[in-house]
């Protein structure tokens, strides 16, 4: 009896290390099948809907608030630095609770919930009659945004080849910073417009576009990682077959290269274990520095900016003239989106995080000297070439980039909404802190403070995150996971 059951154990036991490393072996096999293709493989109407909802979320985060928030009635300066802060404390639970369930069950199911979130959020506060009904509403919202601005790039990044996934990346991100531009100027001209409902109705226009991105989400696969991850082969083949379908009929060739394999070992613990690993723990640190920083002078700037020109003494006529000036800033984030698209496949991203971060710390204080003086087109001018395009348009997208490659499959999601998530509390802090540090210091001084750190933050980068520049995932990450096989954990051969 007891060798009998001891027998049946050990069969057991070798056949699931046999399913296993046939898991394995496909993910190996697809990941080189996928790396080989000349051109995105799935639908553009795909890539476009994860680009819609990006649109969605970066509107609705920093588009529609900052125009919004001075002409709100039922709310003073104390109320709406709280506002601007809820949504960014809306975020740290929303990116990691579903960054972490992106890991666990899949990541299409979560970019589902990510969008009803935002919309659920985005109707509350149109139809808001009161602050703490804007509260709560805003609190969903950016729970919503939260989990949505991570999970989004990780899908990409885990579908296009490794040479071009900058690419593929920065039409996503493009689409955002349209929304931070337009989005802003379409703000603007709707709250000065019609002050009275301008800033329901800037609310509004994101929940009903959120609605149009879940109808799109609801038919995008999962992605072949995960699939594979889960034993799922069948759905994985059947991906990987149309993608090569696909990128074949649009280079218009008639054959692919020879899938270049590289066998990787596969971690399938809980995603919080692999972290602990020394390598992806300074990894966490490094971008969670970063994003602490990029929030606290990003969401303070996107949220209180226009209220900042009511709190020095703009009003009437003038504040309607700071406000639409403002947005209309904000296509400068959009130029850069497009400018990126030559450099990002070239260029480290750790050195275009870094000449973002100079762009913040320099635009804040050259605008605030200009807004101080009254002179609105060198404000906007300042506004849009430097904070809006070297700050804001760079930071973000080599940053986004460098959370979805830095951490392996297995925690690929819960490492991005770990440094994403917990520095959203960077943006929740920053936006509280400006009007003190406006009435202690100064108002140049105020946004010099609230801009510098991002600068050591970047530089610290240098020290804590790879190269990644065209490298696969894997070679960026599954390496480090089993270090006592030869060459540092892989086993390179070619089929």
């Amino acid at each position: 009896m007891y060798k009998s059951t001891k027998l049946t154990f050990i069969r057991w036991f070798y056949e699931v290390i046999d399913v296993s490393n046939h898991m394995s072996s496909k993910l190996d096999e697809y990941l080189a099948r996928i790396d080989r293709l000349p051109t995105w493989g799935l639908s553009y109407a795909l890539l476009w809907a994860i680009g819609f909802s990006y649109f969605i979320t970066l509107y609705d985060a920093v588009g529609n608030i900052g125009a919004a928030l001075p002409y709100i009635p039922f709310i003073n300066a104390s109320q709406a630095s709280l506002i601007a802060s809820l949504g960014l404390f809306g975020y740290i639970p929303g990116s990691l609770g579903l960054g972490y369930l992106a890991d666990r069950i899949g990541r299409r199911t979560v970019l589902i919930i990510t969008v009803l979130l935002t919309a659920i959020g985005s109707l509350g506060m149109a139809l808001s009659v009161n602050f703490p009904m804007l509260a709560v509403f805003r609190f969903i919202e950016g729970a919503g945004i939260g989990g949505d601005l991570n999970l989004a790039m990780v899908y990409i990044s885990e579908f296009a080849p490794s040479a071009k996934r900058g690419k593929y990346a920065n039409w996503i991100y493009a689409a955002g910073w349209i929304a931070v531009g337009i989005g802003s100027t379409i703000a603007a001209l709707l709250v000065t417009g019609l002050p009275s409902i301008g800033w329901r109705l800037a609310f509004g226009i994101a929940a009903i576009m959120a609605v149009a991105a879940l109808v799109i989400r609801i038919r995008a696969p999962e992605t072949v990682r995960f699939l594979v991850k889960k034993g799922r082969i069948n759905e994985a083949e059947s991906i990987v077959r149309i993608m090569e379908e696909t990128a074949m009929k649009r280079a218009r060739v008639q054959s692919l290269p020879e899938p270049k394999i590289i066998n990787y070992s596969y971690q399938t613990t809980n995603p919080f274990s692999i972290l602990a690993k020394r390598v992806f723990t300074k990894r966490l640190v490094g971008l969670l520095l970063f994003w602490f920083f990029i929030y606290f002078v990003q969401y303070t700037f996107s949220t209180l900016w226009d209220y900042y020109g009511k709190f020095i003494g703009y009003s009437g006529t003038m504040l309607n003239q700071f406000v639409l000036l403002t947005g209309f800033s904000a296509l400068g984030d959009t130029l850069m989106a497009f400018l990126l698209l030559i450099i990002i496949e070239r260029t480290d991203r750790r050195l275009i995080t870094q000449i973002g971060s100079i762009g913040w710390l320099v635009g804040m204080i050259v605008a605030s000297y200009f807004a101080l003086h009254f002179n609105l087109l060198s404000m906007a001018l300042t506004l849009a070439l430097i904070t809006n395009a070297i700050g804001g348009g760079m930071s973000y997208l080599a940053g986004y980039l460098m959370s979805s490659e830095s951490f392996p499959t297995a925690a690929r999601s819960t490492g991005f909404a770990i440094t994403d998530g917990l520095g959203h509390l960077g943006g929740a802090i920053g936006p509280l802190l400006l009007f003190p540090l406006v009435l202690a210091t100064g108002p140049i001084n105020a946004w010099a403070i609230e801009a510098f750190p991002v600068v050591v933050a970047a530089a610290i980068l240098w020290f804590t995150v790879p190269r990644t520049v065209g490298v696969r995932l894997e070679e960026i990450n599954e390496i480090h996971l089993t270090p006592q096989q030869p060459q540092g954990g892989i086993i390179k051969s070619e089929k």
